[in-house]
């Protein structure tokens, strides 16, 4: 499916002296967005960003400090290499679409010291229609052989106070509600911080990415990374008075320094997407595309799927992941005092497996399954505590996977490591070996907890490698990761397709146990143009008891029925579960039909309106059926939508199941409210609805007639 097109644009190369203080530029190939660069008298390298001839990045200054060599950020020259344009179609494995347009222009500026050291810093930028992004190469060279980074100091100095979409740069952990204030008014010092949390590290007034902006004429911007690898997470740090950010590097308590690295290497891409809407921010591929193409070759031994399982009762009070197990001799015994409420059982686990089976449901997810439960999270001496091989006495894995294989649902393996990294490290592969071993394809794990060894946070150096090296390991053994307390999504996804899915954001579990009451009404309406413009999220749609004051009177779901059901279309997810009781799906038949028919491997994505925040509409076609499936979610205000279907087929009649919000539905009041329509549809109808407080819209649309 690859069409590559590789030209030469008509832009010199050009030697820099920094008293002439040049410069140059480089555009998208639609020529609205173009990058200025130069160089100040003082051989410092600074670029700027126009969009549609509005100057949206002003003079922003780059630049390294060391703790092995003196800072590099002055006293260059610089010669611009010839740009070239690529223009490519690459195909997905698994995705929102099958087919990716990548389309830019791309040059590299080589700079030079003046000094002595004559040290070598190369920045390379690639200019998309939706957006910009450029790193920084380090080549081989004489005078310098080893990095000890101690800051990266990338600036993006912004020309208006944007509303400003935001979490705190927290180094541990992502799982934080947005706060939306102008760009001067955010302060991280003062964020509240959810007690719950199992770690957290907020150093200074800085904010994680993506972070999303919104400008006075309408000019969206997103500001992110990509292809993360071997180096720090980057947060950034908000100058409130020059409303400006600079990225910051997430460090460590062991080293004075945040990164190192020996030549030759490049960091990852810093990214800007950039459009004249919120939807075109979600439909951007910016991300992906600036990652290396696929390098596994053939993953068709991952099949996206719905999946249940032993999670959801857990975090209800119903079941406890442990099993009542002792640590005799070093070893965990059963004593005979386990407390009778553990969950995964065979007898149960075999019940989500029926269910699946019946319900077009592929995956049944276990958590609790081996031993190690016990003392798992709060104890300093966490390492060698969990055994990824040794299940409970309660659950037979050998019988469980017979007994799923024989109805055609796969078994999700579930690895907590609670942060104990060298244990898990040391596991990894019998634990991928028994995966093998049983026909499991898919892993969750977890990371809760602080980092062992002390001193590492979850988004440092050390960290990211963790995880990378993880699932580069999986894919040895056939297992796909969805990664949850994880590094941030950066598009690695498409160089490593095993890496299906991952947390990285407050989800589902805060409406059981938060303190704060659960995820307020507007909280995925800001997630799907914030975090999800980084990749797939695990969020566990799907929650049909929404209040369950049977077992929790302080909590809920702070979203209709309907709204739960649009989540399978609006949040991407090659693996989306079914997060509710066997038992509460059971008792609602109706809205359990579109989970049923709902897809999670899409052809076709259209984002049909929306706004940072408020609400948001998509419309998803999926590969195996070519059915269209489409989801609607609102904030706390109600609010009436036209849907417009002139994505269809022409000469084309459909039929659509409509599952929306009943006349009194409210999130708070009402949630359960749910109304059921089946109508005849084509290209140009068009359906006008009303989303109640906290509500939403699901719609199945298969076709039934040619014209």
């Amino acid at each position: 499916m690859k069409n590559c097109i590789y030209s030469f644009l008509l832009l010199f190369v050009i030697t820099f002296v920094s008293c002439d203080v040049p410069s140059s530029e480089i555009a998208s190939p639609d020529q609205n967005i173009a990058v200025k660069f130069h160089l100040s008298e003082k051989g410092e390298f600074f670029y700027t960003i126009n969009y549609k001839e509005k100057n949206v990045i002003d003079t922003s200054y780059v630049g390294f400090e060391f703790t092995n060599t003196a800072p590099l950020h002055k006293g260059f020259i610089a010669q611009v290499k010839k740009p070239k344009e690529v223009d490519e179609i690459w195909e997905m494995p698994w995705g929102e679409q099958l087919n990716v347009e990548n389309h830019y222009n791309e040059v590299s500026i080589a700079l030079q010291e003046k000094t002595d050291l004559k040290r070598k810093l190369n920045i390379v930028f690639r200019v998309h229609n939706d957006g910009v992004g450029f790193r920084y190469e380090f080549p081989e060279q004489d005078n310098l052989k080893e990095v000890l980074i101690s800051e990266e100091n990338t600036e993006f100095n912004l020309t208006e106070d944007y509303k400003t979409f935001w979490i705190p740069g927290d180094w541990d952990i992502y799982e934080h509600l947005y706060s939306t204030t102008k760009l001067s008014e955010i302060d991280t010092r003062n964020y509240k911080v959810n007690s719950a949390l199992a770690q957290t590290n907020i150093p200074e007034n800085a904010v994680n990415t993506p972070v999303t902006l919104v400008g006075k004429n309408g000019i969206h911007l997103s500001f992110h990374e990509a292809a993360l690898v071997d180096y720090s997470g980057m947060t950034l740090k908000v100058d409130t008075d020059k409303l400006s950010f600079k990225s910051s590097l997430v460090g460590s308590n062991n080293t004075d320094y945040k990164v190192k690295r020996t030549l030759p290497f490049k960091t990852p891409w810093r990214t800007i997407q950039i459009t004249d809407n919120a939807p075109d921010l979600i439909a951007s591929k910016l991300i992906l595309n600036l990652n290396e193409p696929n390098k596994l070759g053939d993953v068709s031994w991952f099949t996206p799927m719905k999946y249940t399982g032993v999670w959801w009762e857990m975090h209800l009070g119903k079941s406890s992941w442990d099993y009542g197990m002792e640590m005799v001799d070093g070893k965990w015994t059963d004593t005979g005092k386990s407390h009778g409420k553990h969950g995964a059982t065979t007898e149960n686990v075999k019940r989500f497996i029926d269910f699946s089976a019946k319900n077009n449901i592929g995956g049944v997810l276990v958590e609790g399954w081996n031993t190690g439960w016990e003392r798992w999270i709060g104890f300093d001496d966490r390492e060698g505590v969990f055994d990824f091989v040794t299940p409970y006495p309660d659950y037979n894995l050998e019988e469980v996977t017979a007994y799923a294989k024989e109805k055609g649902v796969e078994i999700i393996m579930h690895h907590e490591t609670s942060a104990a990294t060298e244990t898990y490290e040391k596991q990894q592969d019998a634990a991928y070996a028994l995966m093998q071993k049983y026909g499991m394809h898919a892993v969750k794990s977890g990371y809760v907890g602080k980092i062992l060894p002390k001193g590492e946070f979850h988004h440092g150096q050390y960290m990211v490698n963790q995880y990378n090296n993880a699932a580069i390991k999986a894919a040895k053994y056939q297992v796909a990761v969805n990664a949850h307390e994880p590094i941030k999504a950066t598009g690695l996804r498409r160089t490593y397709p095993n890496i299906i899915s991952r947390e990285g954001l407050r989800g589902q579990e805060f409406n059981a146990w938060s303190p704060d009451g659960g995820n307020p009404p507007e909280h995925l309406s800001i997630v799907a143009f914030t975090r999800m413009l980084a990749g797939p999220i695990d969020f566990t749609p799907g929650i049909f008891n929404i209040k369950f004051d049977e077992y929790k009177k302080d909590n809920q779901v702070n979203t209709t029925l309907a709204h739960q059901l649009a989540l399978y279309v609006v949040i991407y997810s090659p693996v989306q579960m079914a997060a509710d009781l066997v038992e509460h799906y059971e008792a609602n038949p109706k809205p359990l039909e579109f989970i049923k028919d709902v897809g999670v491997d899409w052809s076709e994505t259209k984002v049909l309106n929306g706004e940072v925040g408020d609400y948001v509409t998509i419309a998803r076609k999926e590969r195996k059926t070519n059915n269209w499936f489409l989801g609607s979610i609102t904030d706390e205000n109600a609010r009436d939508l036209e849907v417009d279907f002139s994505f269809l087929d022409d000469n084309t009649t459909y039929e659509a199941k409509v599952y929306k919000d009943g006349k009194s539905a409210h999130f708070n009041e009402n949630p359960l409210d749910i109304e059921f329509e089946t109508l005849r549809i084509t290209k140009k109808s068009k359906l006008k609805v009303h989303l109640a407080e906290g509500g939403g819209l699901a719609i199945s649309v298969k076709k039934k007639w040619n014209n």
